[in-house]
């Protein structure tokens, strides 16, 4: 089965992870949300997430439920909901199936705590072992939390 996970936002990350019965979960691909625009023009591309998601074909998606932050601007706040927005139009017009996970709830799964990204590119570094090239840097941590988000929405 191929899970699509999503980190949503402008510095998410997408990951496709094989979970097959019985054997240890490989990380097929992973990519920064991508992007189109500069500055104050900055948008998700959701073409583009739709040619990526029809290349890896998918059997479901999971999702972080995104939500506002503490202490957020309201341009940042509308930014952040306009790009879940694309995101999750993008899978759902590629007739995946999406379910939306808890920051919490994948994070318990992981052993997880707090807000601190390196720990989670360590952890899939430790679980996806032949995936250092998509994952080597500390920049990565978007596309290490998808592909945390995938597994967990499946195991959970």
């Amino acid at each position: 089965m191929r899970i699509l996970g999503v980190d949503p936002g402008i510095r998410g990350g997408l990951a496709i992870v094989m979970v097959n019965d019985g054997a240890a979960p490989m990380l097929v691909d992973a990519i920064d949300i991508p992007v189109a625009g500069v500055g104050a023009k900055e948008r998700v591309d959701p073409i583009a997430i739709r040619k990526w998601i029809e290349l890896h074909r998918p059997d479901h998606a999971v999702a972080e439920r995104g939500q506002a932050m503490p202490k957020q601007g309201a341009s940042s706040g509308f930014k952040y909901g306009r790009a879940i927005g694309a995101i999750e139009t993008a899978i759902m017009l590629c007739d995946v199936p999406l379910t939306i996970i808890e920051p919490m709830a994948w994070k318990k799964f992981h052993g997880l705590r707090g807000g601190e990204k390196e720990l989670s590119r360590l952890r899939a570094l430790m679980l996806f072992p032949t995936a250092h090239t998509l994952l080597a840097r500390k920049k990565d941590h978007g596309k290490a939390e998808a592909a945390l988000i995938a597994l967990a929405g499946v195991k959970s």
